[in-house]
C-alpha cells in the first residue's frame, strides 16, 4: 500500500485505490450516524432520587408524569448517593434533606412527620396499644441514616420522649433504607417509626395503621426539588415542577396533610 522513498511514503497504486474506497465507506457512515441522531432527538429528562421515596412515592406516580410529558424521554435514576449535577449526566434531582445543595438551586416541594405505625395484626397481637406505654413491649424497627448521622433527628428516643414514656430502651433490628423498615411492618415483624409521606398509601389501604396519630415528631428533613443554577425554566423542569405541585397538593388532600 506504501512505497518509502527518502524522506517521505506515498501510496502506491492499490493504496490509491483502497484510499478511495474507504474515504466513500467513511463518508456514507458518517451521513447514516447524522441521519439517525436526527431521528433520536427526543427530548430527554434524567432525574434522580432515592431508592426509599421512588419504591414508595415517585415510582408509582410515573406513569402520570410520562403521560403529561408523552414527547420527553423520561429516565428515572435510583440511589441514595446525592448525584452531581455539574457532569450533566442528570437534569434534576429530588432529595431528601435540609435544602441546602451547594452549587444548585432547590425548591421544597414536600415535609413530612414520623409516628409509629405497625400491621393490623401486629398490633392485635401486642394486645391492641392503646397507651403509647405499650410501644415499649414491641420490637421496635430502626432506619439506618444512610446520608445524615444527626443526633437531633427524629428516633424511637425522641417519640417516646413527645408522648410523655419515660425511660424506655428503644432496641431492635436497624435496616438500611425507611422503604425496609416499612415492608418490615408490613410482614408483622415490629412497629417502625414512619415517615408520613412512605407510609401514607400503606396506612389509605389498611395495610398499615398508626396507632398515635396525636404524636407525631416533625422529620427535620423534606424532599426537593434540585437543578443546576439558571435552569428553572427549562421547558423539562418547569412541567416537572407544575406536575409535583399537582401530585402533592391530591397527596396532601387524600392524606390529611402528611
Amino acid at each position: 500500500l506504501f512505497r518509502r522513498m527518502t524522506r517521505r511514503i506515498v501510496l502506491t497504486e492499490e493504496g490509491t485505490a483502497l484510499h478511495q474506497v474507504v474515504s466513500r465507506a467513511l463518508a456514507e457512515l458518517a451521513r447514516e450516524a447524522e441521519r439517525l441522531r436526527s431521528q433520536d432527538a427526543t427530548p430527554r429528562l434524567t432525574l434522580s432520587t432515592s431508592v426509599s421515596f421512588a419504591s414508595k412515592w415517585f415510582a408509582p406516580r410515573l406513569h402520570r408524569l410520562m403521560a403529561r410529558l408523552p414527547d420527553v424521554d423520561i429516565r428515572l435514576e435510583v440511589s441514595d448517593v446525592n448525584v452531581d449535577l455539574s457532569d450533566g449526566r442528570v437534569d434534576v434531582a429530588l432529595r431528601y434533606g435540609t435544602g441546602s445543595y451547594p452549587g444548585t438551586v432547590s425548591e421544597r416541594i414536600l415535609d413530612e412527620t414520623m409516628s409509629p405505625v405497625c400491621s393490623p395484626d401486629y398490633r392485635s397481637r401486642m394486645g391492641g396499644m392503646t397507651d403509647p406505654a405499650d410501644l415499649a413491649r414491641c420490637t421496635l424497627l430502626h432506619e439506618r441514616r444512610v446520608l445524615h448521622d444527626d443526633s437531633s433527628l427524629p428516633n424511637w428516643e425522641r417519640w417516646f420522649a413527645a408522648a410523655g414514656v419515660a425511660g424506655v430502651r428503644a432496641r431492635g433490628p436497624t435496616l438500611s433504607h425507611g422503604s425496609l423498615t416499612i415492608e418490615a411492618a408490613l410482614r408483622g415483624e415490629g412497629a417502625a417509626l414512619g415517615r408520613s409521606v412512605l407510609v401514607a398509601e400503606d396506612v389509605a389501604a389498611g395495610r398499615l395503621v398508626e396507632p398515635f396519630p396525636q404524636v407525631r415528631l416533625p422529620a427535620g428533613r423534606g424532599y426537593d426539588l434540585v437543578h443546576r443554577p439558571n435552569e428553572e425554566n427549562d421547558p423539562r423542569i418547569a412541567a416537572l415542577r407544575s406536575w409535583l405541585k399537582e401530585e402533592v397538593a391530591a397527596f396532601l388532600n387524600e392524606t390529611g396533610g402528611g
